[in-house]
């Protein structure tokens, strides 16, 4: 159970105040969008790709085995993140 709530809070935050849920925001937020509507088609949407992404990384650790999934994981968010700080300086 203790994987579980890790999991569940890691996720948690790390989809707070992300492009997904601004964009939920925003749609949502249309006066003529049904939110019973922007709910259902959001949470399908999170849901179908979270369904990919536990696919890509039990085929990662099948296909990959000889390289640390956690080393390449954290290797891809230091990649987006010096991505997004490098757009920042260009757009400024």
């Amino acid at each position: 159970m203790n994987l579980y709530l890790t999991i569940f809070i890691t996720v948690f935050l790390a989809e707070l105040g992300d492009k997904t849920q601004i964009a939920t925001v925003l749609f949502a937020s249309d006066s003529s969008a049904n939110r019973y509507i922007v709910f259902l088609t959001a949470a399908f949407a999170l849901t179908i790709s979270t369904a990919l992404a536990v696919i890509l990384g039990a085929a990662g650790e099948k296909y990959l085995n000889m390289l640390p999934l956690k080393l390449l994981a954290g290797l891809g968010f230091i990649l987006i993140g010096a991505f997004m700080v490098l757009g920042h300086f260009k757009t400024s």
